[in-house]
């Protein structure tokens, strides 16, 4: 596990996953990334999904510290806690 990546799945769920969703797995599972910091509990499982798979298409260096960054404001302010 890293720290910025996909959100990792139970394996049931994990094996679910079907078509264009299975790119997701192609990134190492993070602690945090765009799921965490968009809203988590708030977004549809779809919605999730999309975000995993902008973020396996968009990925740089860059984008993993400012996730970070805004990682440390949505959990200290519970945005989409649940």
């Amino acid at each position: 596990m890293s720290l910025v990546g996909p959100r990792p799945l139970p394996v049931a769920e994990q094996q679910q996953i079907g078509g264009a969703q299975r790119r997701r797995l192609s990134m190492r599972p993070g602690i945090t990334g765009l799921w965490q910091v968009s809203g988590r509990s708030d977004l549809s499982f779809a919605q999730w999904m999309e975000l995993d798979l902008a973020y396996v298409d968009n990925w740089s260096l860059l984008l993993d510290m400012r996730l970070l960054l805004k990682t440390v404001p949505a959990v200290l302010a519970g945005r989409g806690a649940k």
